[in-house]
C-alpha cells in the first residue's frame, strides 16, 4: 500500500497518545504518518469538541472518526451496560455502512488477548441489509452481544432507536454521534429522520459531520438543526503550483482544488453517437499504455447500467470482467458485487470493469481503482468530485475521464469555478492515435459509428429481452437528462437524440414526446421481422405469442365494430334531400291508392255507366280538381274497358277484328 503524498506528522505526535494496539494496527495498514484531515480532526474529536470536517475524497476521513471513537470508549472509566449504546454512526448507504463496519472490525479483531483496556464486545453492524435481518433481529442481536457501537442508515437507525427498540435500547450514555457523508444525508431527504434521531439523543455528546463537499447553502446551514454546539470547522483543501503565464511576473501561483492532487482529470469532446466508441477506446488506451486494470464507468440510470452490462462484453476487451452496481439491486447482490470487484486480481490483460450509478460515487473505499470514466456527467454537479475520488486514494495516482457532447463542453468552465480543473484530450482514433485536427473544426463523422451500431444491433437481435432493455435504458436516460441540475448547460432540446440512439444501438426509435420534432434524416430502423423477433426465455416467448394473438383478435373486433359504427353513422347522416324525395314519393303513392279506392267504389255504384260518361260527369261535377288525379282515373277506366272487351272476345260475342278496331289494331 502506497504511503500518502501529503503528511501532517507522525501518529506519535498527537497530543493524546494512542493506545498501543491501535497504533500497531494503523502501522500494519501502511499508514506511517497522518494525513492533514486526520491530524486536525483526531486531536479535537478526542477532546470535548464538535467538528465539521470537509476534505477531498481519499484523504482519510474514515480513520479520522474511527480512531477517536475507539479511544473514547476504551478510556471510559465505567463500561456501558448491555442495553446502552456508546457510539452511533449514520451513513447514507448500506455499502458505506458495511465499509465502516469492516474498518471497526479490523481494529477490534486485532486486540491482544491479554489487554486490560480492550472492549468486551465487537461493534454491532446494524441496518446494512434489510433482507438479511429485521429490526427485531437487530435488537435481539444488540442485546445478546452488548455491542457498544451501532452503524447504519437513517431509516433503520430511527426504527432501531424510536420504533421497536425504544424500550430495549438506551442512549443515555451515548458518547459520540457521527454523520458520515453529511451533505449526502441531507440531499437524499433524510432531514426529518435525522432530526428525530438527534432530538432523541442526549445533549452531552460529541458530534462530528464528515463530507468531501460541504457548502454553506446546503450542509453548514443545517448544523444548528442537527444539534452541534459551537463546532470547530476543519477544511482540508488541495493546492497545486503552476507557473504564471505573464512574462512580466515570473513565479508561481497557487491553484486550489477539491480533488486529490495526484488525480489526472481529462475530458473528451465527441458527438453523442461516438460516446460508446470513445468509452471502448479509453479502456483499451488505459490498459495498453498505462497498465490500468480496475475501472469504474458511471451511467445516469439503473436501466442504463443493466443494458450496457449486457452489451459491452461483446464490444470491449475480450478478457474483461464486467460487474454491475445500482440502487435497484438487492443489498445482498450489491454487497456481493462490491466484494467481487474489490478482490479481483489486478491484471491489464484481464481488466475488471464496474458499471455503476451514483450509488457507488460516495464514501466507498476501493483501493485498486485505476480509472474512473463518466459516460454520463452527473445530474448533481457536486457528485462529480465524489465519482473522481474513487481513484487516486491514499496517495496513489489515478485517472478520471468524462465524455462531453455539444453544448455540454461548457460544463468544463462550470467545474473550474468549483475548483475542479479538467484538461482536454483529443478524440481517440481506432488505431490508438489521437485526432490531430482541432475539435472546433467539426471533424468528420467517425466511420466506426455504423460498425458499432450494427454490432450492437446484432446483440439486440439475438434476444428480444435485450431490445426491451435498450428501449428502457434510452427512455430513462432522456428523462434523467431533462432533469439535470445544470439545465442551462444540459438542455434536452440541444441534445442530438438520434445520435444518442445510435450510441445505444437501438433497433428503432421509441415513441416519446421528446422525439416528435427530431430530424430523423440520419436514422434508419433495423430491418427485422417484429412478429418473428423472439425472446430466448421460453416463458417470455409464450407470453409474447399469446399477447400477439390477443392483440390481433382485439384488432379484428375493433375493426368490425368501427365498420358497424360507420354504417350506422352513414344511415343516420343520410342526405336531407334524399329523405325529402323519399317522403314526397311516399305521399304520391298514397294519393294514388286513395284515388284507386274511390274509382273502384264508383264502379260498384254506377256499373252501367261507361268510363267516358263517368269521367265527363265527374269533370262537370268538379269531383276531379287536378290533372294528375284525372290522368290516374283515365288509366283505370281504360284498363277496365279493355278487360271487359277481352272477356267478350273469349266468349265469342265479338270477333278479333272488332276487338282490334276498338283498341287501335290494324
Amino acid at each position: 500500500m502506497s504511503a500518502p503524498t501529503a503528511f501532517a506528522g507522525l501518529w506519535t505526535s498527537l497530543p493524546t497518545p494512542l493506545t498501543a494496539w491501535i497504533l500497531d494496527v494503523i502501522q500494519s495498514l501502511g499508514y506511517s504518518q497522518m494525513t492533514p484531515v486526520q491530524a486536525s480532526t483526531i486531536a479535537l474529536f478526542m477532546k470535548n469538541k464538535d467538528v465539521v470536517v470537509e476534505a477531498v475524497t481519499g484523504s482519510g476521513k474514515t480513520l479520522a472518526f474511527v480512531i477517536p471513537i475507539l479511544e473514547r470508549l476504551i478510556r471510559r472509566e465505567m463500561r456501558h451496560k448491555r442495553d446502552e449504546i456508546g457510539a452511533l454512526i449514520i451513513s447514507p448507504t448500506r455499502e458505506l455502512a458495511t465499509q465502516i463496519h469492516s474498518i471497526f472490525s479490523l481494529f477490534l479483531s486485532s486486540q491482544p488477548d491479554d489487554s486490560q483496556t480492550e472492549l468486551p464486545h465487537p461493534p454491532a453492524l446494524l441496518l446494512v441489509s434489510s433482507e438479511q435481518s429485521s429490526t427485531a433481529h437487530d435488537i435481539q442481536r444488540f442485546i445478546s452481544t452488548g455491542a457498544d457501537i451501532v452503524i447504519g442508515t437513517p431509516g433503520r437507525i430511527e426504527e432501531f432507536l424510536l420504533g421497536k427498540g425504544r424500550s430495549s435500547v438506551s442512549v443515555k450514555e451515548l458518547e459520540v454521534l457521527v454523520l458520515d457523508e453529511a451533505e449526502r444525508l441531507l440531499d437524499l431527504g433524510f432531514q426529518a429522520a435525522i432530526t428525530r434521531i438527534v432530538t432523541h439523543l442526549p445533549k452531552q455528546r460529541r458530534t462530528g459531520l464528515f463530507s468531501a463537499t460541504m457548502t454553506d447553502a446546503d450542509a453548514l446551514s443545517e448544523l444548528v438543526r442537527v444539534g452541534l454546539r459551537n463546532p470547530a470547522r476543519i477544511t482540508v483543501k488541495v493546492q497545486s503550483k503552476k507557473l504564471k503565464v505573464n512574462s512580466s511576473q515570473r513565479g508561481e501561483i497557487i491553484e486550489e482544488r477539491r480533488i486529490p492532487a495526484n488525480l489526472q482529470k481529462f475530458y473528451i469532446y465527441c458527438r453523442p453517437s461516438e460516446k460508446l466508441i470513445q468509452l471502448i477506446r479509453i479502456i483499451s488506451h488505459e490498459t495498453s499504455t498505462q497498465g490500468s486494470s480496475h475501472f469504474i464507468v458511471y451511467f445516469a440510470t439503473c436501466a442504463c447500467v443493466d443494458y450496457f452490462f449486457k452489451v459491452l462484453p461483446s464490444l470491449s476487451h475480450p478478457q474483461a470482467n464486467f460487474y454491475s452496481l445500482h440502487g435497484n439491486l438487492s443489498p445482498t447482490a450489491r454487497t456481493r458485487t462490491l466484494g467481487a470487484f474489490a478482490s479481483a486480481v489486478p491484471s491489464p490483460a484481464s481488466p475488471s470493469i464496474l458499471l455503476a450509478t451514483d450509488v457507488a460515487a460516495r464514501g466507498l473505499d476501493l483501493p485498486n481503482v485505476d480509472v474512473v470514466i463518466q459516460f454520463d456527467p452527473p445530474t448533481d454537479t457536486k457528485t462529480f468530485s465524489h465519482r473522481c475520488g474513487r481513484t487516486a486514494r491514499a496517495g496513489k495516482s489515478g485517472t478520471a475521464w468524462v465524455l462531453l457532447s455539444g453544448r455540454e463542453v461548457e460544463f468544463v468552465d462550470f467545474l473550474s469555478i468549483r475548483k475542479i480543473p479538467l484538461k482536454q484530450k483529443p478524440y481517440l482514433l481506432g488505431n490508438g492515435e489521437h485526432l490531430s485536427s482541432p475539435l472546433d473544426d467539426t471533424p468528420p463523422v467517425d466511420p466506426d459509428v455504423e460498425i458499432f451500431l450494427n454490432q450492437i444491433r446484432t446483440v439486440l437481435q439475438s434476444d428480444r429481452a435485450i431490445h426491451d432493455q435498450s428501449m428502457k435504458a434510452f427512455v430513462s436516460f432522456v428523462r434523467a437528462y431533462s432533469k439535470h441540475e445544470a439545465s442551462y448547460i444540459f438542455r434536452i432540446k440541444d441534445l442530438d437524440l438520434v445520435g444518442v440512439a445510435k450510441s445505444f444501438g437501438l433497433l428503432r426509435l421509441p415513441k416519446m414526446p421528446e422525439l416528435r420534432t427530431v430530424n430523423r434524416d440520419s436514422w434508419r430502423d433495423a430491418e427485422i421481422s417484429w412478429d418473428d423477433f423472439k425472446y430466448v426465455d421460453l416463458a417470455q416467448e409464450v407470453k409474447r405469442v399469446a399477447a400477439v394473438a390477443k392483440a390481433k383478435e382485439e384488432a379484428k373486433l375493433e375493426k368490425e365494430q368501427r365498420h358497424s359504427e360507420h354504417n350506422e353513422k352513414k344511415r343516420r347522416n343520410a342526405a336531407w334531400s334524399e329523405k325529402l324525395g323519399k317522403r314526397e314519393e311516399k305521399e304520391k303513392r298514397r294519393g294514388k291508392r286513395i284515388l284507386k279506392k274511390k274509382w273502384l267504389k264508383s264502379q260498384e255504384v254506377v256499373p252501367a255507366m261507361d268510363s267516358e260518361r263517368l269521367l265527363g260527369k265527374r269533370q262537370r261535377d268538379g269531383s276531379i280538381e287536378d290533372t294528375d288525379a284525372l290522368s290516374d282515373n283515365d288509366d283505370w277506366a281504360e284498363l277496365a274497358h279493355e278487360e271487359k272487351m277481352a272477356k267478350r272476345l273469349r266468349k265469342g260475342d265479338i270477333s278479333q277484328k272488332d276487338f282490334d278496331a276498338e283498341f287501335g289494331g290494324l
